[in-house]
């Protein structure tokens, strides 16, 4: 229940909806007690089983048996001025209008459910969304990226589908069993209490494989994210897996997963599956044990409960069964439901690292510097960055080489707080960076990463990223400078052509053009540029360094440099090895330290 709760909170904002449900829920109940109280005693009354009082008797609405007692009474006398078969037609029309009232409240309370029902998984849904924006780069580097997109999909959904198909069953029938309880309990209340011994055995038993069925889910959630993780690798690296004919095996590693995951779902829905028929079977017995004990009430000699009232207890038992077993049901679906409850609350439990201050300062403009002081990083254990002072002055360009692994990535990712330092601080103009908001030290930066990461949209769309109220002829300014408006301009749509996943139908050096423009177009003071290693033709590495240069000139740039074009073009070099600065200088000064820079430049070699 404790999964319940939590999924429960993001009701709040519809309890007006929550509040009509709860209210036509018990309009239903109530004229379905009234439409049902008619049938019996009015039967009994018109096939003269019952004794009529010859005289109005005293009414209170707190005596059962006065109650009954004028009822009988009204009915007598109905048919005593208007004749048997009159009353009946008029009793059958008031049950059937009853009983349209009761369903018609039934539905309006069901109605005033839709909007709770996926405005709740809608909220949850863009909550997750919002995490996974905020949380930090870290956090990917430890979990599957099928992984997570499983809990956002088919956990999700499995929410919708078992807690969420229980909420109609949550509200309407504890109210319907209290209801009906209550009216048991002015009939017979001894009967009544047997009747309430009698159910926790019966709950007893339910919850024990309820639990035994959160177990299984669990493991199932878990499976499918392994399936989802495997797919999307496989997706991502279809072209290396056929390459090296690998196909064979890995269908075989995906359909061991699948099984292992069928076999679990089977386990899960033959445990889930039990809920109905032992609801019902257990349901059963208790009415079988219920109409044994009244029975015997009945037969009493002095029994103050007679046949009618009991066949009358016997039916508004009846009406109980349905939604326990509707109850039993939504327990079973709830624990279900918790696994994936479970899964999502990591999510949203997971560390943010990266927090901005209360008192975070603004900071629209870049003045003097970038300093790094006595700054170190550690990813878990181990030390990636050691000591590194580095100033860079505005207008500067600095180029970070060295062997690959050697912490040029992180030392970059430190400057707009995708990690944040384990020691030292990093300044822009004299003051920390984890002072300012988070979202103005960014806006002073424009990324070019080595790999463009271009997203399902237009043209126009990936390069005004983040960017409102933007013009096209401001977009085609930023693509001109970044060499891209020829090549669009052929395209058929031109700068509303969709470019597919991740820019699929651009060439390699169309979508680093495209990346550089976006870079244009946010025109940063600061620009943090990684270098494609990749191998283009020679006309589109033209364009492409044009456009770098372009987009370097008048600003302040960190560079991960991987071509001697870009390394001779900067003010100063810092040559990164094993986490520390080794070297730094001009090109000419580092030629002649003959040092690690001097071997990287003899076997060109710029990692």
């Amino acid at each position: 229940m404790k999964n319940l709760f939590k999924i429960l909170r993001y009701v709040g904002p519809y309890w007006v909806y929550a509040m009509l449900n709860i209210l036509f829920n018990i309009l239903s109940v109530l004229f379905s007690l009234a439409s049902f109280a008619l049938f019996i005693p009015v039967l009994q009354m018109l096939f003269k089983t019952t004794e009529v009082p010859a005289e109005v008797p005293e009414f209170s609405w707190l005596n059962f048996e006065s109650v009954k007692e004028n009822f009988y009474y009204e009915i007598n006398k109905m048919i005593s001025d208007y004749g048997e078969m009159d009353v009946l037609l008029y009793i059958c029309v008031i049950i059937v209008v009853l009983y349209f009232f009761r369903n018609l409240f039934r539905y309006l309370a069901m109605y005033f459910l839709a909007p709770i029902r996926n405005g709740v998984v809608r909220d949850i849904r863009n909550d997750m969304y919002l995490k996974i924006l905020i949380l930090p780069l870290s956090y990917y580097s430890e979990q599957k990226k099928g992984d997570i997109i499983a809990r956002m999909t088919s956990d999700v959904q499995e929410i919708e589908w078992s807690i969420m198909s229980s909420l109609e069953m949550i509200f309407r029938d504890p109210i319907a069993i209290i209801s009906y309880l209550v009216a048991l309990f002015i009939i017979s209340p001894s009967l009544t209490v047997f009747v309430l011994i009698l159910l926790p055995v019966s709950g007893f038993l339910i919850g024990r494989i309820g639990k035994s069925l959160k177990r299984t889910s669990v493991k199932g959630q878990r499976q499918l994210g392994i399936i989802m993780s495997i797919i999307e690798e496989t997706i991502s690296g279809l072209r290396i897996i056929k390459a090296f004919n690998a196909i064979d095996s890995t269908e075989q590693n995906f359909k061991k997963t699948n099984n292992i995951y069928t076999r679990l779902m089977i386990k899960l829905y033959r445990k889930r599956d039990l809920a109905s028929p032992l609801s019902e079977f257990l349901a059963t017995a208790v009415l079988v044990v219920v109409m044994w004990f009244g029975g015997r009430l009945v037969l009493s000699p002095g029994s103050s409960l007679d046949a009618a009232i009991f066949i009358a207890y016997l039916g508004i038992f009846s009406q109980i069964i349905p939604p326990a077993k509707s109850i039993t049901t939504a327990v079973y679906n709830i624990q279900k439901g918790s696994a994936s409850v479970e899964r999502i609350q990591k999510i949203f439990d997971a560390d943010e690292v990266i927090i901005e201050k209360p008192d975070a300062v603004q900071i629209k403009e870049f003045k003097n510097n970038i300093e790094y002081k006595d700054v170190s990083f550690s990813y878990e254990k181990e030390e990636v960055l050691k000591n590194i002072n580095l100033t860079v002055k505005k207008g500067e360009t600095i180029a970070l080489v060295g062997p690959s692994g050697g912490g040029k990535s992180t030392m970059v990712d430190l400057l707009p707080r995708f990690y944040d330092c384990s020691k030292g601080e990093i300044l822009i103009d004299g003051t920390p960076i984890k002072d300012f908001i988070i979202s103005d030290i960014r806006g002073l930066m424009g990324i070019v990463s080595q790999e463009p990461i271009l997203f399902n949209d237009t043209i126009f769309g990936n390069i005004a990223l983040g960017m409102d109220d933007v013009s096209e002829e401001e977009v085609i300014a930023a693509a001109k400078v970044a060499n891209a408006h020829e090549f669009i301009s052929k395209m058929e749509k031109a700068y509303y052509t969709n470019i597919g996943d991740r820019g699929v139908k651009l060439s390699g050096g169309q979508r680093q053009r495209i990346s550089i423009a976006r870079a244009v177009l946010k025109n940063p003071p600061i620009l943090i540029l990684d270098e494609a290693t990749s191998s283009l033709d020679t006309e589109s590495e033209r364009l492409v360094q044009d456009a770098l240069f372009k987009l370097m000139k008048n600003r302040t740039s960190v560079v991960i440099a991987h071509r001697l074009s870009t390394i001779k073009f900067a003010d100063e070099i810092i040559v990164i090895k094993k986490g520390e600065i080794v070297e730094r200088g001009t090109h000419a000064d580092l030629i002649a330290q003959n040092g690690v820079y001097k071997k990287l430049h003899e076997l060109q070699v710029f990692e």
